[in-house]
């Protein structure tokens, strides 16, 4: 088995505290964190780790040498956590593809570079998912998915079989998507909405019963 570098956490919100724990859960060796704001308070430690700095504190570290992990949550019209994502790879470095012990993967999932699986999630047979990807607590995805990069699917969500999700598609907390439907990029579906057709990029689909999708104002 080849070793498994250090890691450096980069934010400390909610996401942050969650992505700790399941790093100190797999025993993954934290080096500390790196967040603007606490280095601007010239906070030294955040949840007994130390802080290193703002992100550019990560720079001090050969990309050879350590491992990181995205600790900024995601939310609709906030890139912050895939400019992160963009940024740091294109330096060299590696994001930690991490896997809570409690989560079932079925044969011939594929995950990419930097996917978050939560406490509790499902993923069934020869579903791909992209870079970056949060599939946060107790999610379900059925199989043959196809995840895009930058995705957060938010807890307890349910994917039935043979979906798609386009790049930086967010999907609410308890929604229920269709066997097969497909669900552009940028999409929102909202909280516990059920998701029965196709959801076209840059539209959010909402309620219960779920009413037409419309357009997301882009301004």
């Amino acid at each position: 088995m080849s070793r498994q570098l250090p890691v450096i956490l980069l934010g400390a919100g909610g996401h942050a505290k969650v992505v700790l724990d399941l790093l100190q859960t797999l025993d993954r060796q934290v080096l500390g964190i790196c967040d603007p704001g606490l280095a601007a308070k010239r906070v030294e430690t955040w949840r007994d780790i130390p802080v290193l700095g703002d992100d550019q504190a990560i720079e001090c570290y050969a990309p050879t040498d350590i491992e990181l992990a995205n600790g900024t949550g995601s939310l609709p019209g906030n890139r912050l956590r895939q400019r992160l994502h963009t940024q740091f790879t294109r330096l060299g470095y590696r994001f930690a593809t991490l896997v809570h012990p409690s989560a079932i993967l079925g044969s011939g999932v594929d995950l990419g570079q930097g996917v978050q699986i939560m406490a509790g999630v499902i993923v069934q047979a020869d579903t791909r998912i992209g870079d970056d990807v949060i599939l946060n607590t107790g999610v379900r995805v059925d199989h043959d998915g196809e995840i895009g990069p930058h995705v957060h699917v938010a807890p307890g969500a349910v994917l039935s079989g043979g979906i798609t999700l386009g790049e930086r598609c967010h999907i609410g907390a308890g929604a229920t998507l269709l066997q097969g439907v497909a669900i552009g990029d940028d999409a929102v579906i909202g909280l516990g909405t059920s998701v029965i057709g196709d959801v076209a990029a840059h539209h959010q689909q909402t309620g219960q019963p779920p009413r037409t999708p419309r357009r997301i104002n882009q301004e």
